[in-house]
C-alpha cells in the first residue's frame, strides 16, 4: 500500500505541474493587474508605472514570470510556490496571500467536510432504502426529492434557504438559525463549548445548501449500484443459503455498491469547491469562496493563481484517497 501511495503521489507531481502551467497562462492572459492604476486621473508618471511593473514582475517575459512564480529564484523573496511564497498582492504589502489562504481554508474546510459527510451519509441511506423498496411510495418520494434538489441552482437554493431561516427567526421571535458569517461577533468572550456550539449553529444552513445538490446525484448512483448488486448471482446465492437479509445487505451488497459512489464523490469534489464560492458569498463566510471573489474583483493575479492551484491540489488528493478506498472496499484489488 505504501509503495502504491508513493507511486500515485509521484504521478500527481507532473499533473500538478501541467495544471500550474495552464493556471498561469489563463490568469496571465485574462487581464492587466495594473489596469486600475493605469486608468487613474491624472495618469501616474512613467517612473511610478515602471516601479509598479517591477514590483509585480510585469517587466519580465512570460516564461520568466512563470519560473519566478514556481521557484522564486531571481525574485525579491516574496514569490515562489516551492518556497511557500505566493507572490505580491495588488492590495498592498499588508495583504499576505499565504496568510490569507491559510486562514480562509480553515473556515472553508469546516463547511466542505460537513457537507461531504452529510451528503455521503444521506446518499447512502437514501440509495439503499430506495433500492430495497424499489417502486414503492418511499422510493418515488426519495426520487422526487433527489431530482428536485438536482434541478435547483446553488445560488437560488442558497438564497431560498437563507430566506427560510430569516422567516423562521422572525416568525418565532428567536435567533434559531444563523444566516450570516461563520461565527458570531462575540466569539472572543466564549468558552470552548460555547464556541463549538456557535460554530455548529452557523454551519447548518450553508451545509444544507452545499450538500443538497451532491446528495441528489450521489443518491441516484447509489440506488442504481445497489440494485445491480442485489440482483447479482453471489447475492442470490447468499440468500439461497439462508443468510439473513440484513447480513446480505450490510456485508455483501453495500460494500460492493459503494465502489461507484467513491468514484462519483471524488469527481463531485470539484462541484463542491465551485459551490463553496457561491455558498460563502450568500452566507457571508470569509473562507476560500470569499477569498476568490475578492481576488477576482481586485484583479489580484497571484491570489487567483494561488486559489486555483490550491483547488487543483485538493482535487488530486481526493482522487488519491478514492484509489486507496477501492482497495478497502473491494478485496479483489491489490496494490503491489
Amino acid at each position: 500500500m505504501l509503495v502504491y501511495t508513493a507511486r500515485r503521489l509521484a504521478v500527481a507531481i507532473p499533473v500538478l505541474l501541467a495544471a500550474s502551467v495552464l493556471v498561469f497562462l489563463m490568469v496571465d492572459l485574462s487581464g492587466d493587474p495594473l489596469a486600475d492604476l493605469r486608468l487613474q486621473q491624472p495618469p501616474p508618471s512613467e517612473e511610478v508605472m515602471a516601479a509598479a511593473e517591477a514590483r509585480y514582475y510585469l517587466d519580465r517575459s512570460t516564461p520568466e514570470r512563470y519560473w519566478l512564480w514556481m521557484t522564486g529564484i531571481g525574485g525579491n523573496g516574496d514569490i515562489g510556490l516551492l518556497q511557500g511564497e505566493f507572490g505580491p498582492s495588488v492590495r498592498g504589502g499588508a495583504f499576505d496571500i499565504g496568510e490569507q489562504l491559510a486562514s480562509s481554508i480553515t473556515v472553508t474546510l469546516r463547511l466542505v467536510t460537513a457537507a461531504i459527510i452529510a451528503a455521503l451519509g444521506l446518499a447512502i441511506l437514501s440509495g439503499v432504502v430506495s433500492a430495497m423498496r424499489q417502486y414503492s411510495k418511499l422510493d418515488y418520494t426519495l426520487t422526487f426529492i433527489g431530482f428536485l434538489a438536482l434541478a435547483m441552482p446553488t445560488f437560488w437554493l442558497g438564497a431560498l434557504i437563507k430566506e427560510g431561516g430569516l422567516w423562521f427567526n422572525q416568525t418565532t421571535g428567536t435567533g434559531f438559525f444563523y444566516t450570516i458569517g461563520a461565527n458570531s461577533a462575540r466569539v472572543s468572550n466564549m468558552t470552548n463549548w460555547e464556541y463549538f456550539l456557535d460554530s455548529a449553529g452557523h454551519l447548518v444552513l450553508p451545509t444544507v445548501t452545499l450538500m443538497l445538490t451532491s446528495f441528489a446525484s450521489w443518491s441516484r448512483y447509489q440506488r442504481t449500484s445497489m440494485l445491480e448488486v442485489l440482483n447479482s448471482d453471489y447475492v442470490r446465492l447468499a440468500r439461497a443459503k439462508g443468510v439473513p437479509n440484513r447480513v446480505v445487505v450490510r456485508r455483501h451488497a453495500l460494500r460492493t455498491a459503494l465502489i461507484p459512489l467513491v468514484t462519483v464523490a471524488t469527481i463531485g469534489v470539484v462541484g463542491i469547491i465551485e459551490g463553496v464560492v457561491i455558498t460563502e458569498t450568500i452566507f457571508q463566510w470569509r473562507g476560500l469562496g470569499y477569498f476568490f471573489i475578492e481576488a477576482v474583483k481586485t484583479n489580484d493575479a497571484f491570489a487567483v493563481m494561488s486559489w486555483l492551484m490550491l483547488s487543483g491540489t485538493l482535487v488530486v488528493l481526493a482522487s488519491l484517497v478514492a484509489d486507496i478506498l477501492y482497495g478497502v472496499l473491494d478485496p479483489r484489488i491489490r496494490y503491489e
